[in-house]
């Protein structure tokens, strides 16, 4: 399990501290900076945007891993991509234009990403395997921190990787993640680990890295 990817949300963190909380991302050992982005018309909550990415792209070398949680995603996949992500991930559900923005956030050279809601059936996503570098399985609703993991969506996670077996696509989850179920995320297929609360809450951020890792 130490080959998993550890992306802290900094949704959680503090804004008004945010270049401790990247160095403490950094110092505890993950890997990625989960970025999410909310439109509050795909889900209720807004948060931030481009600009925040690119304010941390100046402070940080770390993976940017952005989520974008926003209606018709092709519209800023460009911004995104200058301000210094790395992955641009997008939801399924939320454009009618899925393949043509898979498509260009590789040619603004990002790493693709799709979401699903708890509620999308993972065959959807079949036809698009081709398309992406990363699969992020929601196992809560999107929109808010805090909220408790849903064990239904382990079978998604199972299911996923019987389809992409042979393909070198990331699985990773997100929400609700937390040192207890951490290991049964990662048997069941996940390689990367979004945590948010139980990152920048927790005193010992070092540890918490280490047991998501498995370490």
């Amino acid at each position: 399990m130490n080959n998993v990817i550890v992306s802290p949300s900094i949704l959680s963190a503090d804004f008004t501290e945010m270049k401790s909380a990247i160095a403490e991302i950094k110092n505890a050992g993950a890997q990625w900076v989960h970025c999410d982005v909310m439109d509050g018309v795909f889900v209720p909550n807004i948060s931030f945007g481009q600009k925040m990415v690119g304010d941390i792209r100046k402070i940080t070398d770390l993976v940017l891993d952005v989520h974008l949680m926003i209606v018709n995603p092709e519209k800023y996949i460009e911004e995104f991509a200058k301000n210094g992500a790395d992955y641009i991930t997008i939801h399924y559900e939320a454009t009618e234009n899925l393949e043509e923005a898979l498509k260009l956030i590789r040619q603004c050279g990002c790493k693709a990403g799709l979401a699903l809601k708890p509620g999308t059936d993972v065959k959807v996503v079949e036809k698009y395997l081709d398309l992406i570098d990363m699969m992020l399985i929601m196992s809560v609703e999107p929109g808010f921190s805090g909220q408790k993991f849903k064990p239904e969506t382990l079978d998604k996670m199972k299911l996923f990787g019987e389809m992409a077996k042979g393909k070198n696509i990331l699985l990773q989850g997100d929400g609700g993640i937390n040192m207890d179920n951490a290991s049964t995320l990662v048997s069941c297929g996940c390689t990367c680990l979004v945590a948010g609360n139980a990152f920048f809450k927790a005193e010992n951020k070092a540890e918490v890295v280490k047991k998501l890792k498995g370490i």
